[in-house]
């Protein structure tokens, strides 16, 4: 057949082809501009190109309930949208925390709306003789907790050096307090009351006090009661399904004194420790990847920003003050007080607690340029944030601290490190001390009175206090946690349940 004879023919298939593609086209264009969608299926509709690159976008229901983040057959009573995550404050610039998830009832009072919390917690009902029963409380009756309603009548902790491990004590409170709308503190931890829904199940064990208090024996006692409640303890948490369901991992126990939980610790160390530091752990018990670090309550008054001196008005160069002779790493005080002592523009003497001890620090902290903050039987000690308190700079001589929420805070913009073994060379530690110019000097002091409102506890908690910093850092050690458990169950529950022969 000739091309002529066969061109007719191919033009009519080619419009015969293009009139279909229109007939099919047409009704498409017209589902989608239709109000009702429910003839697209939601997957076609939940698809956009973003970037030449197809992603689903799956929206559920407010009214859908999301299931808990573990299994149990306990029902849910309290949330039909439990909690989403939100974003950490970014507090390297100290920028004021955002109020996350506020909202305003009938009343014209402010509550929080838990679905803009980022922490889920679920705290046991212990007895009172594991927290504040160890304080001389006693409630009425069947009573678990005491009425924390008004914040001047909450029991007390003692005080003195016992005060500077209190942060059981603060967090209990903060969990306790979730239960009065007519306290105002931050959104971004909620009580659950259902332990399947939570992130993190807190163990209210006041194992600080129960050490300070109670690890002595005392008249015919043969166990004290310190070692008493450790024990009683580990049998409590290690028969709970919800400790038994991923081994401990979730669970937070709270061990700031270093000698807190001597006998627990080793049989309850999957779980999640709050620390003052490393020094007296093994590394297989407690470490960087899974504990919090929370600092020390701090002894001395805070200076306001306003009434803190500046460089001038600091006449002591270096100041230190408290005890010289200790043992272990702590030999390297009695080095640098030989060092020191006679200097006159530095601050190098013994001191306690005791006769107006803590006013006295307070003082000749506010009055000194630089606050040295030295390794003693443990890497860590109150006086760093005694320091951070009254805006003095603080140089840390301790190779091995660990310290609270650095993975948010930069030390290096307020505080001056030197490797112990630089500080004991004669001579070096004046000489880097006196070379820091008035500019330096400020631009620290600056940022000191900036970010002392982390280190701040209180009833009730406030946005970016150390309260409110242990619960973001609780919250970024369960994510690693929960991403390590993941990352183990990729093959898990996919292998096949018969073993194929």
């Amino acid at each position: 057949m000739s091309e002529k004879s066969r061109l007719p023919s191919s033009r009519l298939l080619f419009c015969l082809i293009t009139i279909s593609t229109v007939f099919i086209i047409l009704p498409s264009l017209f589902l989608l501009q239709s109000s009702d969608k429910s003839f697209i299926p939601s997957s076609v509709l939940n698809l956009i190109i973003v970037n030449n690159t197809s992603v689903s976008l799956k929206t559920r229901p407010r009214s859908e309930t999301i299931p808990p983040p573990f299994p149990s057959s306990v029902p849910s009573p309290i949330y039909s949208n439990p909690p989403s995550k939100t974003q950490e404050v970014d507090y390297q610039n100290s920028t004021p925390p955002k109020k996350l998830g506020v909202l305003v009832n009938e009343e014209g009072k402010k509550t929080c709306d838990p679905n803009h919390a980022f922490l889920r917690i679920y705290m046991y009902e212990l007895p009172p003789e594991f927290h504040f029963g160890l304080l001389d409380w006693k409630g009425s009756g069947n009573q678990t907790w005491p009425d924390v309603d008004n914040p001047s009548r909450i029991p007390r902790y003692p005080g003195g050096l016992n005060l500077q491990h209190s942060i059981e004590y603060w967090l209990t409170l903060d969990l306790l307090s979730l239960n009065n709308p007519n306290l105002v503190r931050p959104c971004n931890v909620i009580r659950v009351h259902n332990s399947s829904q939570a992130d993190v199940i807190f163990v209210p064990f006041f194992a600080s006090v129960s050490y300070n208090r109670h690890s002595k024996l005392r008249g015919k006692e043969k166990v004290s009661i310190n070692r008493m409640l450790q024990d009683k303890l580990v049998e409590f948490l290690k028969g709970r399904d919800e400790w038994k369901r991923l081994g401990g991992k979730n669970h937070l126990i709270v061990a700031h004194h270093p000698n807190s939980m001597l006998v627990a610790r080793r049989k309850l160390g999957s779980a999640m420790f709050v620390l003052a530091d490393f020094g007296r752990y093994p590394v297989g018990i407690a470490n960087i990847q899974k504990d919090v670090i929370a600092p020390y309550k701090h002894l001395v008054k805070t200076i306001a920003a306003e009434e803190s001196a500046p460089f001038e008005g600091r006449p002591i160069l270096a100041y230190f003050q408290g005890a010289i002779y200790r043992k272990d790493g702590g030999s390297i005080r009695q080095e640098l007080y030989y060092l020191l002592k006679d200097d006159k523009d530095v601050h190098f003497t013994f001191g306690s607690v005791q006769v107006n001890g803590v006013n006295d620090a307070g003082k000749g902290m506010g009055a000194s340029k630089f606050c040295l903050n030295i390794a003693g039987d443990t890497p860590s000690s109150n006086r760093l944030f005694d320091a951070i308190a009254s805006h003095c700079v603080p140089v840390i001589i301790s190779d091995k601290i660990e310290l609270p929420f650095e993975d948010v805070l930069d030390y290096s913009e307020f505080c001056i490190f030197v490797h112990a073994s630089d500080a004991v060379k004669k001579g070096f530690l004046l000489n880097l001390l006196r070379g820091i110019t008035r500019e330096n000097w400020t631009r620290m002091w600056e940022r000191l009175k900036h970010i002392t409102r982390h280190f701040e506890y209180q009833y009730p908690s406030q946005p970016g206090d150390a309260v409110d910093m242990i619960w973001q850092a609780v919250s970024r050690k369960i994510s690693s946690v929960q991403l390590k458990d993941h990352r183990k169950n990729r093959y898990r529950r996919s292998q096949p349940l018969v073993k194929i022969t």
